[in-house]
């Protein structure tokens, strides 16, 4: 399989995904806003120029991060990133969609602003930047609060949105709230919540790709 992403992009989530089902795969440094990257590769296979693309290994070109991780989920189901049992995959497809559709679509917003108002103001631009980041900060508190455990004993919790382990939905939920100030909301907001995307991220086999993507500051 070959992967198009770019350090630090949302491509992390697909990679962490190949990582966490011993999948092997080839990387390609592609991204609209580096001309210096494999760009005319990437607008070969998807002229949107999206990344994370992935070319499957029988030529199947996917993009769409949750797409993406369904698929690899539902072709490899020995690699635990989509749940069994049909109940708990249907909750985790459910997370995924959620994501996209709310969070990820929310970041958008925040990082054009563009393009949703045409030539707006720098007054209107900070305004719809607020007041999305803020939307985007509530619409993660419901997701922990329906995707998380709600028990009396938080030592009780499960460690994972997967149960004992990490699954696609862990993976996703890491990688999409490293932007927009959603961290140091939610470590105020739901820090349980904020401790499950720490653990997450601190797995054997996911900790070498987020700290790839990801440096820890040095001190």
């Amino acid at each position: 399989m070959v992967l198009f992403g770019y350090t630090g992009s949302g491509s992390a989530a697909v990679e962490a995904a190949l990582q966490l089902a011993g999948l092997p795969f080839r990387s390609v440094e592609a991204a609209s806003w580096d001309p210096k990257s494999e760009l005319e590769a990437l607008r070969a296979i998807n002229p949107l120029l999206q990344i994370p693309t992935l070319v499957l290994d029988d030529g199947t070109v996917m993009s769409e991060s949750a797409a993406i991780l369904i698929e690899l989920g539902l072709r490899h189901p020995a690699s635990g990133l989509l749940p069994a049992d049909t109940g708990e995959r249907a909750r985790v497809i459910r997370g995924l969609v959620y994501i996209a559709a709310n969070c990820y679509a929310m970041i958008g917003v925040i990082d054009y602003p563009d393009r949703v108002m045409d030539q707006p103001s720098q007054a209107e631009s900070k305004r719809m930047i607020q007041r999305s980041r803020a939307r985007l900060h509530e619409l993660w508190d419901r997701f922990a609060d329906q995707f998380t455990d709600q028990v009396a004993d938080p030592a009780a919790a499960a460690p994972f949105l997967g149960g004992n382990a990490p699954n696609a939905l862990d993976i996703l939920a890491a990688v999409v709230s490293r932007w927009s100030g959603t961290r140091k909301h939610l470590a105020e907001s739901r820090p349980a919540f904020a401790q499950l995307i720490e653990r997450i991220e601190q797995h054997a086999l996911l900790a070498p790709v987020f700290q790839r993507h990801w440096p820890p500051a040095k001190t």
